[in-house]
């Protein structure tokens, strides 16, 4: 079974530059997160975007879309930051065949204390388990994108 990621950016890719004095969203971090996790499944990294996901857009997520239907696998997942990953998630929708799973992190992924690693490992798993559909991974629970909310006061994913 292959299983392709694709990356959008968000917080699990965000780096602190020194001389700016902020976190902006470098290159993919999911290669390194799953290079240390000594995998055996076949899967491949393809970077599409590197936002922050306030400023993704409609055709940002059009693109991801064309990507996911182009995929020759029906296993997917999509890393992506949390402000806008219900709206991403939704625009996926109808798509037959495929199980889509988004996730992402509260903490990017190069912090010693990051949820990126977990959050990632359920994703895949999701992803090769779960029917076709799309799901959010987050927090130890898979959410169904039309009956979620992102709780900012809380930091977490939760069922509506």
């Amino acid at each position: 079974m292959q299983l392709d990621i694709f990356t959008t950016g968000g917080t699990i890719d965000k780096v602190y530059f020194d001389a700016k004095s902020t976190f902006q969203v470098g290159e993919p971090q999911i290669v390194e997160v799953l290079r240390e996790a000594n995998l055996c499944i076949d899967y491949r990294v393809i970077p599409l975007l590197r936002k922050d996901s306030l400023e993704l857009t409609d055709d940002d997520r059009e693109i991801v879309r064309k990507a996911v239907i182009g995929s020759s696998t029906s296993h997917i997942v999509i890393t992506h930051g949390t402000d806008t990953m219900i709206t991403t998630a939704k625009a996926l929708g109808g798509i037959p065949g495929k199980t889509i799973v988004l996730t992402g992190a509260m903490q990017p992924a190069r912090f010693r204390f990051t949820d990126a690693v977990f959050n990632v490992a359920s994703a895949m798993m999701a992803a090769q388990t779960l029917s076709p559909g799309v799901y959010i991974a987050m927090n130890g629970r898979i959410f169904n994108p039309d009956k979620t909310r992102k709780n900012v006061e809380m930091n977490r994913f939760e069922e509506i």
